[in-house]
């Protein structure tokens, strides 16, 4: 696995909960978000974290018909995602901070 992958697979649930409290996505949907914003995420790997998240009651889930085939399962966020999602800002910025300060090569504050 490469350190990119190793990397992403940390902050994937954090990214998919901001996508999906941007607006409901159904999972291909999602994936292609992603790529837009240069995180090349297989759908193979989308969809085992949105089932954990379901599990977890971090989002729902629901079936709505699609124009173009099969029907289509649409995600929402929680409250329990919303607070999961607060979390991961808090989180990523603590850690962020410091290895950017460290890449850069700054000087401890």
């Amino acid at each position: 696995m490469s350190i990119k992958s190793q990397l992403l697979k940390g902050i994937l649930e954090g990214c998919i909960l901001a996508i999906i409290a941007r607006q409901t996505v159904y999972g291909y949907e999602l994936s292609m978000k992603l790529q837009d914003y240069g995180l090349s995420v297989s759908e193979g790997s989308i969809y085992p974290v949105l089932l954990r998240m379901q599990k977890e009651e971090l989002i729902t889930g629901s079936l709505q018909p699609s124009p173009s085939g099969p029907n289509r399962k649409y995600y929402n966020l929680t409250d329990k995602g919303s607070e999961a999602l607060e979390a991961f800002k808090i989180h990523w910025e603590s850690v962020k901070q410091p290895v950017d300060q460290l890449l850069q090569g700054e000087d401890q504050i």
